[in-house]
């Protein structure tokens, strides 16, 4: 018996060291952690339990059959974070550079199927060189069992992937199919052709970092959701997205425990300047409104003229969408029409409330937008708030101007709640181009032409740059003074609680893509 416990205390220690010592010590070399390392830090102390620890490659050719490793380059199994379950799987670098082969590929396989039987979140860590090229087919079938299970488990679990090393090819496809992918600075890189490629078929001459780094994807492709400096960083990042979101489909976030005091917030009344060409930060807006210190933002640093990111409210977690004046005063283009529409879906899928904050001029025009299909970009958005069925919750603060007012979650697409502030302006367009085209004649004729547009302006403007007339019409429903808006959020997400929508007996749309 003894020889026995032996020879398994001697696999289980085999399994632990990965490809080794030295390779470890050349991952910390890279300031990296080991594919262990990092899930004994993201999950609660003593909680992993392993699956397919001795699990082995089946290849033979080019010599394979001399190189064994238990576990295959991938450490796979469940724990808890914060006492919550999820499932979980870290590409190990120290073996075949994490490549992926078809055992590995099963290994992840097996737990996502449990992660989508039992409903808790799925976590993948990569770390990974591609597929193990030494198998051929078999590992490129093994990425599409991954992609396929992706796709199946969407909307029913949440997936997460957190990049912390090298993911190219089609490697790609899986992390780009989960709800949120976090990047790590410098040491982090995706792309489905590597910069020798590049080189050999555009010329092109650029770097693994220019090309798929985390600033890349954070910033210009917005593939990443979020970028951390260090992978203690990136873990931390992941823990407290965990923290806003159900376990499944079928549950509601977890509320935190709250105690109601005096909500009114007089910083809320000092925001917004009197002049309405003059940008302010809708951060301060969301800080006014939000439980302290609780905004989580998602794609900070894409399209920025659009802000996105999970909240509480008294506890609740809800989904904050709020137009950005102090980029691009806040209008609606390609890039920020899908980022909020993505966004949108998420929350919908997960049973997270929705905000909308709205300063919106319009959409951005010019040829630019129009070639690169701001049409069927911006109809994502619409798509996606009109067949959303979350409680959702609108703050106009400011403008609210032509389609885009449609689009921000109106009273005509769903909304449940449409609030005002004083200063709402909301009209087909700005005074200033409205005034142009209704009373161009008489601005024409006038013996002082700018002057007769000025006064033709402030007309427009007394009649419909105000929040008045939709009020009127019910469209919104309550004009309120800023102050008071977290205390009327509060109430209003409250009511709207065990909000149950019936939908149409239907496969599923068909949303522009």
């Amino acid at each position: 018996m003894d020889s026995k416990i032996n020879k398994l205390n001697n696999r289980i220690a085999l399994a632990h060291l990965g490809g080794g010592q030295a390779r470890i010590d050349k991952q910390h070399a890279k300031k990296k952690l080991t594919a262990r390392e990092r899930i004994d830090y993201l999950l609660d102390e003593g909680s992993f339990e392993e699956i397919g620890m001795l699990v082995t490659h089946r290849t033979t050719d080019f010599g394979m059959e001399k190189e064994i490793y238990f576990g295959d380059g991938v450490v796979t199994g469940y724990g808890t974070v914060n006492s919550r379950l999820v499932y979980i799987y870290a590409q190990d670098f120290t073996v075949f550079g994490g490549a992926l082969s078809e055992t590995h590929a099963e290994k992840i396989c097996k737990i996502m199927d449990l992660a989508v039987k039992v409903g808790a979140p799925i976590i993948g860590l990569n770390d990974s060189g591609g597929a193990r090229i030494q198998e051929g087919v078999r590992s490129l079938g093994g990425y599409a069992d991954i992609f396929y299970r992706n796709v199946q488990a969407s909307g029913v679990v949440p997936q997460i992937s957190a990049i912390m090393g090298p993911c190219a090819g089609g490697a790609v496809y899986s992390p780009a199919m989960t709800d949120f992918t976090l990047m790590v600075e410098n040491t982090s890189y995706m792309f489905v052709t590597g910069p020798n490629v590049v080189k050999t078929v555009t010329n092109e001459s650029v770097t693994s970092e220019e090309l798929g780094g985390a600033f890349t994807h954070a910033s210009k492709s917005g593939v990443a959701h979020k970028t951390s400096a260090n992978d203690i960083e990136c873990l931390e990042d992941l823990k407290k997205l965990l923290s806003y979101l159900p376990q499944n489909n079928k549950e509601t976030p977890q509320k935190l425990s709250f105690q109601l005091e005096d909500e009114i917030r007089e910083v809320l009344s000092k925001i917004v300047p009197d002049n309405a060409n003059k940008p302010y930060d809708m951060h301060d807006v969301i800080k006014g409104i939000i439980d302290e210190d609780s905004f989580y933002e998602i794609h900070k640093d894409y399209a920025e003229n659009i802000i996105v990111g999970f909240s509480r409210i008294a506890g609740r977690s809800i989904g904050i969408i709020a137009n950005q004046p102090m980029f691009l005063a806040g209008v609606l283009d390609v890039n920020s029409s899908k980022k909020a529409a993505r966004f949108t879906r998420f929350c919908d899928c997960f049973n997270i409330p929705l905000l909308v904050l709205v300063d919106v001029p319009g959409f951005l025009p010019g040829t630019d937008q129009e070639w690169n299909g701001i049409i069927v970009h911006g109809a994502k958005l619409l798509y996606a708030l009109s067949e959303a069925t979350v409680p959702r919750v609108t703050v106009i603060t400011r403008k609210a101007y032509g389609g885009a007012y449609d689009v921000m979650n109106s009273k005509h697409i769903g909304a449940d709640f449409n609030f005002a502030w004083p200063t709402a302006e909301i009209a087909v367009m700005g005074a200033k181009g409205a005034a142009e085209i209704i009373f161009k004649k008489e601005i024409q004729e006038a013996d002082d032409s700018t002057a007769k547009w000025k006064e033709k302006e402030t007309e427009y403007a007394d009649k419909f740059a105000d929040p008045y007339r939709a009020a009127r019409r019910g469209f919104i429903d309550e004009v309120i003074l800023p102050e008071d808006t977290r205390k009327k959020l509060i109430k209003a997400f409250s009511m709207l609680e065990n909000k149950v929508v019936d939908k149409p007996n239907r496969k599923h749309g068909n949303i522009p893509l």
